[in-house]
């Protein structure tokens, strides 16, 4: 017979605890439950339908959006117009509230709050700005009017629009890659650039932190030993200047090294009036350029 003092007691601490197993379980259920509300939150706009969701989300979109994508979303110089049903980056809910959270890098958008243009938006109200874009969206995309095969023609013959401009790699560079203007400004903003090129001057590259883009503006050069030169400013700061010129030469100047320089906001694009272009041939470039664009 073993002695008292041999009997070892089993320790509590150490025994199998239910309740902490079953604590642990419920907590882990509830972890997945808020993820996959969260993700369920993301995938359908909970203010759809809403008229005072679209209101609200019309002051956020003043404040967050329209500086880039104009006033009514129809786009501005910046930003593509929105009222268009495709998108570029995706035309669903989710699609759209993930462009506008994250933003879209290599481009112009920002994620969420990241410049000081307006102040970061929660949840609530980036679905509010999805309402309201919904609420001006056109029901159906206006179909070409004009005659794709012979605008095309138009760009790369008689109007001489390639000389300046490139669609997909193919043209000039000293104006805007027109790639996707089709898809990303409205009609009237593709009619006012050909007919009134310097009423609004085009954006050139974007980059996604800089809150102001260069402008297509004209510039004439003159160096220090008297050679001149005229084209679009590509960047400029303080102390350099960085332009390409009618040829598409690129050059980068020092400018206190330079005899004069002027800057203008007189586009070198010329301005194509009716006896340019008529509006007939301004229907058939604008539908190749709806044509090319189309995502």
């Amino acid at each position: 017979m073993r002695s008292a003092k041999n009997v070892r007691l089993p320790d509590p601490l150490k025994q199998p605890r239910p309740w902490a197993a079953a604590f642990f379980t419920c907590t882990l259920l509830v972890m997945i439950g808020v993820f996959a509300a969260s993700l369920q939150a993301q995938n359908k706009n909970p203010l759809a339908g809403d008229p005072r969701a679209a209101k609200l989300g019309e002051f956020e979109f003043r404040a967050n959006c329209a500086f880039c994508h104009g006033l009514g979303a129809r786009g501005g110089g910046r930003g593509p117009d929105l009222t268009r049903a495709k998108k570029r980056h995706g035309s669903t809910d989710p699609d759209l509230f993930r462009t506008i959270n994250e933003g879209v890098p290599g481009t112009a958008m920002p994620p969420n709050g990241a410049t000081q243009q307006g102040v970061g938006m929660t949840e609530e109200e980036i679905w509010q700005v999805i309402s309201y874009i919904r609420s001006v969206e056109k029901k159906g995309e206006a179909a070409a009017i004009g005659n794709v095969v012979h605008g095309k023609e138009l760009f790369n013959g008689a109007a001489g629009c390639s000389t300046c401009h490139m669609i997909q790699g193919k043209g000039g560079r000293i104006g805007p890659d027109l790639s996707t203007t089709g898809s990303t400004r409205s009609t009237d903003y593709i009619v006012e650039s050909l007919r009134s090129p310097s009423r609004r001057l085009a954006q050139g590259i974007s980059e996604a932190m800089k809150e102001f883009s260069q402008e297509y503006e004209t510039v004439t050069v003159v160096t220090a030993d008297g050679t001149k030169f005229m084209g679009v400013v590509l960047n400029e700061d303080h102390f350099t200047l960085q332009m390409i010129d009618t040829r598409e030469m690129l050059h980068l100047f020092e400018k206190d090294r330079l005899r004069s320089f002027e800057k203008s906001r007189e586009s070198l694009m010329p301005a194509y009036d009716q006896k340019m272009l008529s509006d007939k041939d301004l229907q058939d470039v604008i539908a190749y350029l709806l044509f090319v664009g189309a995502p």
